[in-house]
């Protein structure tokens, strides 16, 4: 910034030009005396701007008294010395300086340091203008007037701080919890604030199970688990600083970390003494251990949650890094409640999973037991998004006269409500199916019942009679995709099955086909999750059913199996549920 920008040339003109006209029509010899005269004291050591004049060699010859208060230094000892001696902690700018000597054009600057008087900011900065002063033909010097800025300097500092943090937190968001699994959370968690806010950093979560292979806890012992770490070499694993995920921790009442999960509040110990470390890691062999690493600082955050804290971020500092700072703290202590709400969503998902999947198999329970003659296999796959279970089912029942029924069906809807409903279509099948019926018949009669019971959910199904005795197979369906007919020298092919209503509509009015089923053929029966898909109508997914080209020769495990491995790739958006049957080889 020029000297005519600068909001000091009106601020400090009346001083200035007093200054500089008198010394400009005193002869050289009177400059010694300039100090004493009165407009000099009364305008220039009255005024809140620091006053300096300087001679060519750029020594004090003058400082006002508003200089002497800014740097704590008595004014006499400014005289005769030059900046770097006064003030060793001020940014010189001697270069400009005699720039100014050489050119005479006044010039902005901007100086930053400390000085010996007290101050509240953390890094004190002035703006300064400096004039060059002549008398005729001679350089007499320069004159300084500077203002402190430093209130203002620390504004943008702090403002400048705020967007960064604001940014690495906008940041974190996109970063950290985008999956529901606790393992790849936490690492996210790790990674992000390595090296961004930490050396090296370490997640815990409190242990909820206990673990086969150790003893439990002694009482009043919390553990805790390492999940993830980032930074450098592992640490000895019983310190668990940054040690590799899956290792164990217990924390006993009187820890440092305990009083950081009880209260909620950080724990901060930068530049750690020994006796220090020592409270956190226990033993003194541990201590040398981080001391080795050269690690000086180290921060404990809670992970907090609206019930308890799931468990703490480590956070440390080594080598050349600075300690922590309050606002180090405070950025760390968002970040870490941001991550736990991401944590505590991905416990409380991979628990509801678990349970929604054991509650699938126990309504799904094992299907029944085909005929000898008759080999079955089938797959059941979860939406990979969901923690709820569905309302898919399967079932396989050996009749009388050495028939066999396969039962494929989808209850509208997921979640606990298609599932209960699912386990009364699945009850009532195999009660109907037990009176030898024909398969239309069966739907018929499940279809009047369901509806008079009241049950809220449809549901398709499809039916096919296994009779291999006779050779064939006798289909029924109530609004279920068609089965597909795997050959072992042909393509293969869409089975046509009469299309009726939904159960539990009570509408009725199901039809039966009957088609040859040749040894070495595979039936097989699916529900709808295998074929939707959004890129492509369900035509044309059917379609895609008529292209495989599979060996079936071998194991039927191995070929359903193969069977996911064509058709399903990734996460899908609804259940998928496959039921195989093949006569076995005389």
């Amino acid at each position: 910034m020029s000297y005519d920008q600068s909001p000091l040339k009106t601020l400090f003109a009346g001083a200035e030009d007093v200054l500089l006209s008198m010394l400009a029509d005193a002869p050289a010899e009177a400059v010694a005396q300039a100090r004493e005269y009165k407009i000099l004291r009364d305008v220039l050591d009255g005024t809140a701007a620091a006053v300096a004049i300087m001679d060519e060699r750029l020594r004090f010859r003058y400082v006002n008294d508003a200089l002497a208060r800014m740097s704590g230094v008595a004014r006499d000892a400014f005289l005769g010395r030059t900046m770097g001696e006064v003030l060793p902690d001020i940014q010189r700018s001697e270069d400009t300086l005699r720039m100014i000597l050489g050119d005479g054009t006044p010039r902005a600057l901007s100086v930053t340091g400390t000085t010996r008087a007290p101050s509240p900011f953390r890094q004190r900065q002035w703006s300064a203008v400096y004039h060059r002063l002549e008398y005729g033909d001679r350089v007499l010097g320069l004159c300084g007037i500077a203002v402190e800025v430093s209130g203002l300097r620390q504004y943008m500092d702090d403002l400048e701080r705020a967007h960064q943090r604001l940014a690495l937190l906008d940041t974190a968001a996109t970063r950290v919890g985008t999956s529901l699994r606790v393992e790849q959370t936490c690492a996210e968690l790790a990674d992000f604030v390595v090296p961004s806010l930490a050396d090296r950093a370490s997640v815990r979560i409190v242990d909820t199970e206990e673990a086969d292979d150790l003893p439990p806890p002694a009482p009043g012992v919390l553990r805790l688990r390492v999940m993830a770490s980032a930074g450098g070499p592992d640490i000895v694993a019983r310190i668990g600083l940054t040690a590799r995920a899956g290792y164990y921790f217990d924390v006993p009442r009187d820890s440092p970390v305990r009083s950081c999960l009880n209260t909620g509040r950080p724990w901060v110990g930068n530049l750690a003494s020994d006796d220090v470390l020592l409270k956190m890691l226990r033993t003194p062999l541990d201590v040398e251990v981080v001391r080795e690493v050269g690690i000086h600082s180290i921060v404990v955050v809670p992970l907090p949650t609206r019930e308890h804290p799931v468990g703490v971020l480590y956070l440390c500092r080594a080598g050349d890094s600075a300690p922590f700072t309050d606002e180090d703290v405070v950025v760390a202590q968002e970040l870490a409640a941001r991550a736990a709400v991401s944590i505590d969503n991905a416990r409380r998902y991979t628990l509801e999973h678990t349970m929604a999947l054991e509650l699938q198999r126990a309504l799904m329970s094992e299907p029944g037991t085909p005929h000898p003659d008759v080999e079955t296999a089938s797959r059941y796959l979860p939406a990979g998004q969901r923690a709820l279970v569905g309302g898919d089912w399967f079932d396989s029942m050996a009749l009388p006269c050495g028939r066999t029924l396969q039962v494929m069906g989808d209850v509208m809807g997921h979640g606990f409500t298609a599932a209960v409903a699912m386990s009364q279509y699945r009850s009532l099948m195999r009660t109907l199916a037990a009176s030898g019926a024909p398969v239309e018949r069966i739907l018929q009669e499940a279809d009047h019942r369901l509806a008079s019971i009241g049950i809220d959910r449809v549901a398709t199904c499809l039916l096919a009679l296994v009779d291999p005795l006779a050779g064939t197979c006798t289909f029924a369906g109530a609004g279920h995709p068609p089965p597909v007919l795997l050959h072992p020298d042909a393509p293969a092919e869409l089975v046509h099955v009469p299309t009726g209503p939904p159960l539990g509509t009570d509408l009725g009015g199901y039809e039966a086909a009957t088609l040859p089923l040749e040894p070495g053929s595979v039936l097989l029966m699916y529900t709808d999750g295998l074929i939707e898909d959004r890129r492509r109508d369900i035509d044309s997914s059917l379609r895609r059913l008529t292209h495989l080209r599979l060996d079936i020769d071998g194991p039927l495990e191995s070929i359903v199996d193969a069977l996911v491995a064509r058709l399903v790739h990734g996460t899908t958006e609804d259940d998928v549920t496959l039921l195989a049957a093949r006569l076995r080889s005389p």
